[in-house]
């Protein structure tokens, strides 16, 4: 990882995944006359190493990731919230559409020219720091889903569905007061105090795109 820091303290960090290590070095210096803090990462593995908290991932979308939508996931699996502006060279306009409707914020096209990359950073920098918000949730709704038991996951699935203690006592082959304490143990873990905290939780870890 190498990193470029700037005084800049009111402009969001820029890190820029990219394989290739002449794309890497021009879009650092980009980043440095625009006045951004700049990280630049090899790949994903390398960005995982030292998960950054705060700031814009710019990553190649032919960069042997998969795409956009593989990266965004596999971001989640490592417990990275930040929001992505893909880039790639000469893109199908069909490739633009399905980055953006995958949850990127922008699709640029390389080289990146530094006008282009300061429009979309000012236009996309209010809506970065809502999916910001949106993934850091759904990261952490995730994270304590996994505490779960899987009779635990079972009721809380039928919570979601609207199910009463007795109803899912009936679903799962077991008696009412043995659903109760599962659904206590499981707002336990997920460290809520309602039933509809927990649901909507749920709901939260399961969203894949941001609504609006």
């Amino acid at each position: 990882m190498e990193s470029i820091v700037l005084a800049s303290s009111n402009k969001l960090p820029l890190h820029y995944v990219d394989g290739n290590t002449k794309g890497r070095a021009q879009f650092a210096q980009i980043a440095m006359s625009l006045g951004h803090h700049c990280e630049v990462y090899d790949d994903l593995s390398e960005l995982a190493m030292h998960p950054p908290r705060h700031g814009i991932i710019i990553m190649r979308d032919d960069n042997g990731m998969g795409g956009v939508a593989t990266a965004l996931e596999r971001l989640t699996q490592l417990g990275i919230w930040l929001p992505v502006i893909a880039a790639g060279e000469r893109p199908a306009p069909h490739k633009i559409v399905e980055a953006i409707k995958t949850g990127a914020l922008d699709y640029l096209t390389m080289p990146i020219e530094k006008d282009r990359l300061q429009r979309s950073l000012s236009r996309t920098t209010e809506e970065a720091e809502r999916v910001t918000t949106f993934r850091r949730s759904r990261i952490e709704a995730q994270t304590r889903m996994k505490k779960l038991s899987d009779r635990e996951g079972q009721v809380l699935d039928l919570l979601v569905n609207g199910k009463s203690n007795k109803e899912i006592a009936r679903d799962l082959g077991i008696s009412p007061r043995t659903v109760e304490i599962h659904r206590s143990n499981m707002m336990t873990k997920l460290e809520v105090g309602h039933a509809a905290s927990a649901v909507r939780m749920k709901l939260e870890a399961d969203q894949w795109m941001i609504a609006g």
